[in-house]
């Protein structure tokens, strides 16, 4: 049997440093073998952080919507070689952004069309709006995604289709598969989960992945008695003081009955709400084969496949590579550990997951059935301080 005192220390750790709440959850072939939680979802009215409560999960939400894109390419309903303009024409002439000799930047055309593969891992070149690798920097490409985007945000309300088609005018900012950068691939990919299934992305993530996993608490909307499990968003100040967080975009109960099962009307797609109850029931279908409560819901090989690093060495170390990511390839729209030296990685390879921008962090071993959830709500989220020493502790709170 594990003992897990050390990770109760740790977490209860993070609460009395100034974190408002956290939870954990560990689970082995079906079997949980760690669940607790720490400090308040609410500090200033002192209420007790629960298994009740729901989380904000940013980046996370990819772990469910690349999962049901891999479950989609398994029907036969695309191959990863397909251009992105066979799905949306306007991609059909895409540019990018080279630099000459002299230092000049020029914009030409791509020598290859987007595919369906760049798509997943993030080798597509289109960031987010006035991104460039993780960090707001005047570069070409992320401009004239600021400025392709601004007529949108400027009318208050915008739809999926009209973001992409929006993204499409900007230059790229390499050819197609040369480098790895995290950004606007992700809302790609629930523009394609749209067009391959006739159906909104939150609709289909619903019906695929959420009702078969019986992940009752989780939804792409507040609705039911959501809002009022949803934990306090904070900003960490400097001597642990917790103030109001900036507004991360949550779609409100109004949202949900204005605008699901109406295609495309959503922009955006970085906003599922859940706790560590029902994303281990996720995380552990992943690390258990494909199998939950003895029905299959993705095949074994096809996990495989997602866990499987597709960039090259040099993007690794050129675009990969960080104190956070060390170790770390990335697959199909989720990264994948190859190395526990560089990254002193006490879990195993081939164990992956993602995580969060509000604090959240997710994956699964499947040479063990092993999965680990952790969440927290936290802006700036302090992810390498909290979820590198929660990740060490974790796994070698187990015995195997």
């Amino acid at each position: 049997m594990s003992d897990f005192k050390a990770l109760d220390r740790l977490l209860q750790g993070y609460v009395d440093n100034g974190l408002p709440g956290c939870s954990c959850m560990i689970a082995r072939r079906g079997e949980i073998l760690y669940e607790n939680y720490f400090g308040y979802s609410d500090v200033e009215h002192q209420i007790p952080l629960s298994a009740q409560n729901v989380f904000r999960q940013a980046s996370l939400t990819k772990i469910a919507m690349y999962t049901v894109g891999m479950m989609l390419y398994e029907q036969g309903k695309f191959l990863m070689t397909d251009p992105l303009y066979e799905y949306f024409p306007e991609f059909r002439h895409s540019t990018k952004i080279i630099q000459r000799s002299n230092g000049t930047l020029e914009e030409v055309p791509t020598e290859h069309p987007i595919t369906i593969k760049n798509v997943f891992n993030m080798t597509s070149g289109l960031p987010y709006e006035l991104i460039i690798g993780g960090a707001p920097v005047p570069h070409p490409t992320s401009l004239a995604m600021a400025k392709a985007m601004k007529p949108l945000r400027e009318k208050g309300y915008f739809t999926l289709r009209e973001q992409i088609r929006a993204a499409a005018s900007a230059p790229l900012a390499f050819e197609p598969g040369t480098r790895f950068l995290y950004g606007f691939s992700s809302e790609l990919m629930a523009g394609l989960i749209e067009v391959l299934s006739g159906k909104p992305a939150e609709l289909v993530i619903r019906e695929m992945l959420f009702e078969p996993l019986d992940m009752e608490s989780s939804a792409n909307f507040l609705f039911n008695d959501l809002e009022s499990r949803l934990v306090k968003d904070y900003y960490l100040r400097p001597g642990k003081q917790l103030g109001e967080a900036d507004a991360l975009y949550i779609p409100t109960a109004e949202h949900e009955a204005k605008f699901v099962g109406k295609l495309g009307t959503v922009p955006g797609f970085a906003r599922v709400i859940t706790n560590c109850r029902d994303y281990t029931k996720l995380m552990q279908m992943l690390a258990n084969g494909g199998i939950h409560n003895g029905r299959r819901i993705i095949g074994r090989k096809t996990i495989d496949l997602i866990r499987s690093n597709t960039l090259t060495p040099t993007m690794i170390e050129e675009d990969f590579s960080n104190t956070y990511l060390a170790g770390y390839g990335y697959g199909y729209g989720m990264r994948t550990l190859m190395n526990r030296h560089v990254g002193q990685n006490n879990g195993n390879i081939g164990q992956f997951g993602w995580t969060g921008g509000s604090g959240t962090w997710a994956e699964a071993d499947p040479s063990t059935g092993v999965s680990v959830v952790y969440m927290h709500n936290l802006q700036p989220n302090l992810e390498e301080y909290h979820h590198l020493r929660m990740r060490a502790t974790a796994f070698g709170c187990l015995n195997n």
